[in-house]
């Protein structure tokens, strides 16, 4: 009976390890968009304690960086209304990763891509 018990436990420690490295994602961070209206952009990025935030224009040209720092993670909130309408890439990188997402402005709206580009 123990040693079913023992063998079980093996199982489930083996079985949550393999789940774990399923959900990280290679090398994009885990953004979630949650909010965006109008020209006011809110978004999160879990188990992310330091990173490096920037926004580029559509010609590489930096606009915006900052270097963000939060516990359990980074919640950060743009409001765009200075930006004219167009392409902007948000850059978000760490000491392991680096991602690109594109930000596309309109004149009614922004939409923040929770795909990375790269």
């Amino acid at each position: 009976m123990k040693s079913i018990l023992k063998l079980s436990l093996v199982c489930a420690v083996l079985l949550s390890g393999v789940s774990t490295y399923a959900i990280d994602g290679g090398n994009a961070f885990n953004l979630h968009v949650l909010k965006a209206k109008g020209k006011l952009i809110t978004f999160a990025m879990n188990q992310v304690q330091k990173a490096s935030i920037s926004i580029y224009d559509k010609n590489g040209s930096l606009l915006y960086s900052e270097k963000a720092t939060g516990k359990e993670g980074i919640l950060r909130t743009f409001s765009l209304e200075e930006f004219p309408a167009g392409t902007y890439f948000l850059e978000i990188e760490d000491a392991n990763k680096k991602a690109r997402h594109e930000i596309t402005i309109t004149a009614e709206n922004t939409v923040l891509s929770t795909t990375a580009l790269k």
